[in-house]
């Protein structure tokens, strides 16, 4: 899917598909224990183990990297999987360890949205580990409300967890 995904850009960063040498630049990040804390998975031991899990031909979602417009780093990854018919998407997202606290995340995920949205989105969904308090705030700050909480729902590589499913749902634009 990787060409099928559209260039977006934000106030500060270029949404663009993603390209193999973004394993290396995500690799300290999706590689490191702590910043895979609320992940189903444990980290990833190499750029290649973390390119193949990346490029899965079988994943069904569009996957942006967050490009600074400045300094040309990669920023964060950002994915929307297609729901029903097409008019309702799950997000996920996940900051560069040394851009944390930078409100990238905010900044990219509200572009996507608004992208989503204007291609006929009538809903953005997100699932997300019910002890992830970053994650939750800033889904809430852009407009999320709980839907669901479901109690030791997930087995993760530390453990059993309840997950918290948010929504939203999107104003089509005419």
């Amino acid at each position: 899917m990787i060409a099928s995904v559209p260039t977006l850009t934000s106030a500060r960063f270029t949404l663009r598909p993603m390209q193999r040498g973004d394993a290396g630049a995500l690799l300290p990040t999706l590689g490191d224990e702590a910043q895979c804390r609320y992940l189903a998975r444990e980290p990833f031991s190499s750029e290649e183990q973390l390119w193949n899990w990346l490029a899965a031909p079988e994943w069904p979602g569009l996957t942006w990297i967050a490009q600074d417009r400045k300094s040309a780093g990669v920023a964060g990854r950002f994915v929307a999987v297609p729901g029903e018919l097409g008019r309702a998407f799950e997000i996920g997202y996940i900051t560069c360890a040394d851009r944390q606290g930078e409100g990238i995340a905010r900044e990219c995920t509200a572009t996507i949205i608004a992208h989503l949205t204007q291609q006929g989105a009538r809903r953005v969904t997100a699932e997300v580990d019910a002890r992830n308090v970053p994650s939750i705030r800033l889904l809430e700050s852009l407009g999320f409300h709980e839907d669901t909480h479901l109690r030791n729902r997930e087995t993760t590589h530390s453990g059993v967890c309840d997950v918290l499913l948010y929504g939203v749902e999107t104003e089509r634009a005419t």
